[in-house]
């Protein structure tokens, strides 16, 4: 049975899953998605590279790769036997059209998800899919499928870049919404954009107080529909509005009358609304290297781009579902716009680096639950044992990391994840971790982290591994000494575990910093753990 909370929550998990199990009937306002585009590519996060460690490296986010097997055939007969007839025959029909390839698993597992998606959204509510020209033709007859092709609104044509140079073909520099809504009438806030000087030049009369303003025909005549015909101070003609509303106007200074006698409308720049949003946006471009909201997600939109959609088709306090959350854009424009919101995503690596955006951006404002993660020792250990690389960047964001620039297997020298954190002077340097998810742990582990440390030149190390330390790994740590810094003095190489974790304990480092993002100014403050060293944190 499905469950619905009024909080902010962020799901671990498939989300087909998650949407059968979590998320209740017509309990949603809207629905933003950016799913996988079927591209057949594997897609990095990029970080920018600690110091001395060569160029910028990246770790594998997700692989946008496809092949039919049990899963879309599965996904199939949950089509035939969710009761949607025109759905069924469509992806019968492709079926046979384009048979059982890459492109019909992707369709059959959007179709699957667009069908919940569909079901947990309120007759208000409305739907953007966020697709590239790939699958766009297919992805919008399977919409019409699950909505109605009565309810499609828009296709919005997103101009992300202003030129992209593909060979043999004109540039790929577009990206394709498509907006669907759930019934005759889904809440709708137009949105504008600022006229440019051309048409502001078009305001050229001002009132003695210096209000700029055009004027503007207010006489019916040439307009079907007819209008009011009357005098009004000595003019007589067809109005497009009843004497009463003439008298108002006049009231409010609002009618220029003329030099050869006849009567406009005053029409004030400050008062004009914009220039109403089209289908076409070229206003906002995708992030560039030096976003200050860049995170380094191979697919990430820019949050403008997600506040026009949330802005358009939800209020304050209504709910906004991304099933495909990736970095959390979605979530990140629904917090900073007062809305609720669910978040749900299959990797920790993502569901780590929301929490972190989250907490970066809001603090303590942005109160949400984190679904599906390890939340105790025993769950912890689960996920160390089951799938130990998920747990490395599990564990190493939890504790204020960054997952180790490479990928899944090999090459890592020795390291798993890196801390960035305020040095001297405020600049930003690098520590290095070492996640060991076995319980079977030994000195030479620790004297391995060691070894890294020296040869690529790290002050601080942090050694985290899922079962308890022995006495000679403990003495190990300790051989390296302290490290004195301006913030106090810290171990040079330390050792954490998951039991200190879940017991309400942190490793001892100083303030941490993003490594996208500059050293933030730090105040002292002296901490009120018993025996705990005065250390700085980040205000």
């Amino acid at each position: 049975m499905a469950t619905h909370s009024n909080g902010n929550r962020l799901y671990y998990g498939d989300n087909l899953d998650v949407l059968r199990g979590h998320i209740a009937d017509a309990s949603i306002d809207l629905v933003y998605l950016d799913p996988p585009f079927n591209s057949n590519a594997s897609y990095n996060i990029l970080f920018r590279s600690p110091a001395g460690t060569g160029a910028d490296a990246s770790i594998e986010a997700f692989d946008d790769t496809w092949s039919w097997g049990p899963a879309a055939a599965g996904a199939m007969m949950d089509i035939t036997q969710g009761g949607n007839h025109k759905l069924h025959v469509l992806m019968q029909a492709m079926r046979t059209a384009i048979g059982e390839n890459a492109m019909m698993a992707y369709l059959a597992m959007m179709a699957v998800r667009l069908q919940e998606l569909h079901r947990v959204l309120k007759s208000t509510g409305s739907l953007y899919l966020h697709c590239d020209p790939t699958a766009s033709h297919y992805l919008k007859l399977v919409l019409d499928a699950v909505f109605g092709a009565e309810n499609y609104r828009n296709e919005i044509t997103w101009k992300r870049t202003t030129a992209h140079n593909d060979s043999g073909r004109y540039g790929r520099n577009t990206d394709i919404v498509l907006f669907y809504a759930r019934g005759v009438r889904p809440t709708w806030n137009p949105q504008y954009l600022a006229y440019d000087d051309s048409y502001a030049d078009r305001f050229r009369h001002a009132d003695p107080d210096g209000r700029r303003w055009m004027d503007d025909n207010i006489t019916a005549k040439g307009l079907s529909g007819g209008g009011y015909t009357y005098e009004y101070r000595g003019v007589t003609s067809l109005w497009r509005m009843p004497m009463e509303t003439m008298v108002r106007l006049d009231r409010e200074n609002r009618l220029h009358f003329t030099r050869t006698g006849g009567i406009r409308l005053k029409r004030y720049l400050d008062e004009a609304k914009g220039l109403p949003i089209q289908a076409l946006w070229t206003d906002i471009l995708a992030l560039n290297s030096q976003a200050q909201e860049r995170l380094g997600y191979p697919t990430q939109k820019p949050r403008e781009l997600l506040e026009r959609i949330i802005a358009a088709s939800s209020n304050p306090g209504d709910v906004v579902l991304d099933p495909f959350c990736g970095c959390g854009t979605a979530v990140d424009a629904a917090q900073k716009l007062g809305r609720r919101w669910v978040g749900i995503d299959i990797t920790h690596l993502a569901i780590g680096l929301i929490e972190k955006r989250l907490r970066e951006g809001y603090g303590d404002a942005a109160r949400f639950e984190t679904i599906g993660s390890p939340r105790d020792l025993a769950s912890a250990q689960r996920l160390a044992q089951d799938d130990p690389h998920q747990f490395q960047h599990w564990i190493t964001l939890r504790l204020g990391g960054w997952p180790w620039m490479g990928g899944k297997k090999g090459g890592d020298r020795g390291v798993d994840g890196y801390f960035y954190y305020v040095g001297a002077n405020g600049q930003t340097e690098t520590g290095v971790i070492s996640v060991k998810a076995g319980h079977h742990v030994n000195p030479a582990m620790v004297r391995d982290l060691g070894r890294v440390m020296q040869r690529d030149g790290h002050k601080l190390g942090l050694f985290v591994c899922a079962g308890m330390p022995t006495r000679g790994m403990e003495q190990e740590a300790d051989s390296h000494g302290l490290v004195q810094t301006e913030f106090g003095r810290f171990p040079a190489l330390q050792i954490f575990t998951l039991a200190e974790l879940f017991g309400d304990r942190h490793p001892r480092l100083p303030p941490l910093v993003s490594p996208n993002r500059k050293a933030p100014r730090v105040e002292t403050r002296r901490s009120h753990q018993p025996g705990a060293q005065a250390a700085l944190q980040l205000e």
